[in-house]
């Protein structure tokens, strides 16, 4: 799954991965080329952080979700839950495990690049 959404973003917004943290160099970050605010970040966490049953990683990817009430819908639905190691006011975790269908993935990709996209950008929308 995360093949697929690194091939998403690359083909709708022309942005690669960004490895900042050489100690865990499976951790991706994106960011907008404008402002260099991440919108989005993967990384592999231990089941048992997240409250999962099992052992080993799972791939999650965290997102910005700027709306209250959207966002405790979300994080009411199976493989999506308040953002590990993030603010969990604006922030979600999204497992990328199967357990959310891709074109969930990717409109919770588009939520996301556009909460946070400079403010120049949002007014374009």
């Amino acid at each position: 799954m995360r093949d697929f959404v690194f091939d998403y973003i690359k083909k709708k917004y022309k942005i690669l991965p960004d490895y900042p943290w050489m100690k865990y160099d499976d951790n991706a970050v994106f960011r907008h080329g404008d402002n260099r605010k991440w919108f989005a970040l993967v990384m592999g966490v231990k089941r048992e952080k997240l409250g999962l049953s099992g052992e080993g990683c799972v791939d999650v990817m965290n997102l910005k979700v700027d709306d209250l009430f959207l966002r405790e819908m979300l994080t009411q639905q199976d493989g999506i839950m308040p953002a590990y190691h993030m603010n969990k006011q604006h922030w979600i975790s999204v497992l990328l495990d199967g357990t959310v269908a891709e074109e969930r993935i990717f409109e919770l990709i588009d939520i996301s690049f556009a909460a946070t996209a400079s403010k120049k950008n949002q007014r374009k929308t």
